[in-house]
């Protein structure tokens, strides 16, 4: 039976239309598909272009640049010194000595330490064990002392040198970053466990991103029309860092995923990790950018990264959010709530006990000197750099990871910007009192302090100017009038004569008691007048003696005496001295030619050094990342006077610094034995030296205008400061007396006469002579038998010859006030000065026992 089917429409069913509803759900899907597909156009794009940027950056070799390592002098342990066994294995922790290091190895037992230098040590490898002792004074406070140093074959040593101390890291770059580089297994545990707390906690689990927070920052960015949410994690910090520009864009978004997929497929997460703990960017110092954790921890705390505590890791880990917000040293009530911040969110993910992290709330923060002219000597890094630029080239410097070994001493480096800082505010007061009050417009002056060691040319510390954060520009190495500071040449040039017998302008051999002719007057140059004035007018005129006119830095005197020993002879030897623009003119004598604070410093080693100049240096060596030598340097040195005439020099110079300009040292409490010349022009110096340290204060306008403040006021306090504290560190603790070498004598001469002093005669100077050129007579016998010689003959007392001095021992003691040599204290010699003067009164003798050195008679 047939069945018919009855269909709507006309039978035709293909003909209806689909729903509105349908047709909307078609065209939302068919839009989804388009934006999967172009958004997967887009992220393979920007995939395959940022694979590329990753795989060239990869490929290009290590992730951060291998930047030169500056490192110090080694310290060296003497034999007596006063160090304990904890301080010396503190001073190779730092260094970097431990168990496992290939730069040395150390064990402690009871008062002794064993070191042993590693394979990449700056020293060969022999080792040494050093022994301490209590002092042998039990009544002592000074602690122990080094008994013993005992090489390896057992051979007793003298001294021995520790591993050299890292001071800082050349800049990677001209924007002047800084880093210490870190492994992953230097890094604290509780620093891994703070960042990742308040930076990322699931760090070590998700892919790279945290889509649950990626997406509510979306959200929040999208309802507030601008990019500011932090969702960021770890990785993608690190992307950011290494691969994009801080700008918030969609674009850079994108970037950022690509990329942090791709480190997340390169790397594991400890080595993520490592690349983020030294790329993070925390901060400035000065001006150099604080990047890393190793580089925070030494700028913060001036500690390694492994010494820091739970607070400190803390702290470091809330700066890495804002760092210019949260800058310790100028926002540290800040710094302190975002640390406590960390440590409750490290205990929210029990990484810390809520005791622990009490306890690390309760701990103040302790932060490093600001100074980093003290920590890190940039003026001095950055004439290493140039030097090394100069002898091995910066391509090389820059790529092979360089260590560099120089001359610094980091303790006197400190003390060298520590006596700047107090120094220079005793400036400030006084260029302020100058000035009207309400003149608001003062340009206070810059300063340049050079210390050397006189023996090798080391130079020890140096600071190049009073901010290294405000300004860059080195004094130390920028040239300036020397002013008086370069007298001491000419009086050299002097006693050159003197060494052949030469007859100086009819008065014989030149000596410190040769009468110069200080009056005013016009001296004549190539047919040209020239007519200098002294620092005061009309002071000390007439004749003075050669130890007056240097002492009281009297300018008329002194070219006098130029013109008699010749002014180019004069010139030649300050040349060969490193003093090379000097020219043979009369002003050359009272220093109107330039140098620099270093070339000085170099230049007064030919008289603390006996007669030897020593170039001033700051390379010891290169070497490699396995410690391997690249290159070694050579100090220079030459002969440019003889011993004998640079100790004589010396002796008016001691001179100065007892009696004379120079003596400010001494009123300001420096009393070990020191030779000295303040120098006065536009600008303000000091010269001065010990028998084992030498150094050069400066004090000037970077304007060229006129300071205004003499040296004894402005530059010799400074150098007082820097020698005071120098002199407490153990390694300059033995400053001594200067002994003279053959064929000079040291005699005593009397203020009233200056002639040698006798027995009657108490009231004396103390200076320096060429074997035989010391007058023959004496305060009592100005010439023939005199009356008061004759009555002292009868009664038995006075009447000696003059008698040279012994020469003091190098273990004189350095706190002599020079100011008392030799003054009367016993009854005998105070009552035979009165009868002294009694007789003198009665015959006449003697009568210029009232008058003032700069009148003597003739």
């Amino acid at each position: 039976m047939a069945i018919k089917l009855k269909l709507g429409n006309n039978g035709n069913s293909r003909g209806r239309r689909p729903s509105l509803g349908q047709r909307l759900l078609r065209g939302l899907l068919l839009a989804v598909l388009v934006c999967m597909a172009a958004g997967a156009c887009v992220f393979a794009v920007f995939y395959f272009k940022y694979k590329t940027v990753v795989d060239d950056r990869l490929a290009a070799g290590p992730l951060f640049a291998n930047a030169a390592q500056i490192y110090a002098a080694p310290r060296e342990v003497r034999v007596g010194q006063h160090l304990t066994v904890e301080f010396i294995a503190q001073d190779l922790r730092r260094a970097g000595y431990n168990a496992n290091s290939q730069l040395g190895t150390f064990t402690v037992a009871g008062n002794r330490i064993y070191i042993k230098p590693g394979p990449e040590s700056y020293h060969s490898p022999d080792g040494a064990t050093i022994a301490t002792a209590q002092a042998p004074d039990a009544a002592s406070d000074s602690g122990p002392i080094v008994q013993s140093i005992t090489a390896d074959n057992g051979a007793a040593l003298a001294a021995y040198q520790l591993e050299p101390q890292l001071i800082t890291a050349l800049s990677e770059d001209k924007n002047r970053t800084k880093r210490r580089l870190v492994t992953y297994n230097e890094i604290p545990t509780q620093m891994v466990q703070a960042v990742t707390a308040i930076e990322d906690r699931r760090f070590f689990e998700h892919g790279g991103v945290n889509y649950v927070r990626t997406a509510k920052c979306a959200v929040q960015d999208l309802l507030a029309h601008k990019m500011n949410c932090g969702g960021s994690t770890l990785t993608q910090q690190l992307a950011r860092g290494f691969f994009l520009t801080p700008d918030k864009t969609l674009s850079r978004k994108v970037a950022e995923l690509v990329i942090t997929y791709q480190l997340e497929a390169r790397f594991n997460k400890r080595q993520i990790f490592e690349m983020y703990a030294n790329q993070i960017p925390l901060g400035q110092r000065g001006s150099f950018g604080i990047n890393g954790f190793g580089e925070a921890a030494q700028a913060y705390f001036g500690k390694d990264l492994r010494q820091l505590d739970l607070a400190e890791c803390a702290m470091l880990a809330g700066i890495i959010q804002r760092p210019s917000y949260y800058n310790p040293y100028h926002h540290l009530d800040r710094v302190m709530e975002r640390r406590n911040i960390v440590l409750d969110s490290m205990v929210e993910t029990d990484a810390i006990t809520a005791s622990q992290g009490s306890r690390a709330k309760a701990e103040p923060i302790r932060l490093a000197t600001l100074n980093i002219d003290a920590s890190e000597a940039p003026y001095f890094v950055d004439l290493v750099h140039d030097q090394l630029t100069q002898r091995i080239g910066d391509q090389e410097l820059g790529h092979d990871a360089l260590r560099i070994y120089t001359s610094l001493d980091p303790e006197l480096q400190r003390a060298a910007s520590d006596a700047v800082e107090v120094g220079m505010k005793n400036v400030d007061d006084m260029v302020r009192r100058l000035h009207k009050k309400n003149d608001k417009n003062i340009a206070y002056p810059q300063v340049a302090l050079v210390a050397l060691n006189p023996h090798t040319g080391q130079v020890l510390a140096l600071v190049g100017g009073r901010n290294y954060g405000v300004s860059q520009l080195n004094h130390a190495i920028a040239e300036r009038p020397t002013g008086s500071i370069f007298k001491p040449f000419v009086y050299a040039t002097a006693y050159n004569t003197s060494l052949t017998g030469e007859d100086l302008d009819g008065n014989g051999v030149f000596t410190a008691l040769t009468r110069l002719n200080d009056d005013p007057q016009t001296f004549l140059f190539d047919g040209k007048p020239y007519d200098p004035g002294n620092f005061e007018k009309g002071e000390f005129p007439g004749m003075v003696t050669a130890a007056q006119a240097i002492a009281h830095s009297l300018n008329i005197a002194t070219i006098n005496l130029a013109q008699q020993v010749g002014y180019e002879n004069v010139a030649a030897l300050a040349r060969s001295a490193g003093i090379v623009n000097a020219r043979g003119t009369p002003s050359v004598a009272i220093g109107t030619y330039n140098a620099t604070p270093l070339d000085m410093a170099g230049a007064y080693t030919v008289f603390a050094n006996n007669g030897v100049h020593l170039k001033p240096w700051m390379l010891a060596s290169v070497r490699n990342a396995n410690g391997d030598i690249v290159a070694d340097f050579t100090p220079e040195a030459r002969q440019v006077l003889d011993p004998r005439t640079a100790y004589l020099t010396q002796s008016l110079l001691e001179f100065a610094a007892a009696y004379g300009t120079a003596s400010a040292v001494r009123a300001h409490g420096f009393t070990a034995p020191a030779a000295g010349k303040t120098g006065t022009s536009h600008d303000a110096w000091f010269a001065g030296y010990t028998s084992n340290l030498l150094c050069i204060i400066w004090v000037g306008n970077d304007d060229y205008t006129n300071v205004n403040i003499e040296g004894a006021k402005a530059a010799a306090p400074i150098w007082a400061e820097f020698m005071d504290r120098a002199i407490k560190l153990p390694q300059y603790s033995d400053m001594h007396s200067f002994s003279p070498p053959d064929g000079v004598q040291i005699y005593r001469i009397d203020k009233n006469t200056w002639l040698p002093a006798d027995d009657s005669c108490p009231d004396d100077y103390t200076l320096a002579f060429l074997e035989g050129t010391a007058p023959g007579n004496t305060c009592s016998h100005l010439g023939g038998e005199s009356p008061l010689s004759v009555i002292k003959k009868i009664f038995g007392f006075g009447g000696s010859k003059p008698q040279p001095l012994p020469t003091p021992p190098q273990s004189a003691p350095a706190t002599a006030d020079p100011n008392q040599t030799n003054q009367p204290n016993q009854p005998d010699q105070l009552d035979q000065t009165k009868k002294k003067n009694f007789i003198e009164k009665i015959f006449g003798g003697g009568g210029s026992g009232n008058k003032s050195p700069q009148t003597s008679p003739q």
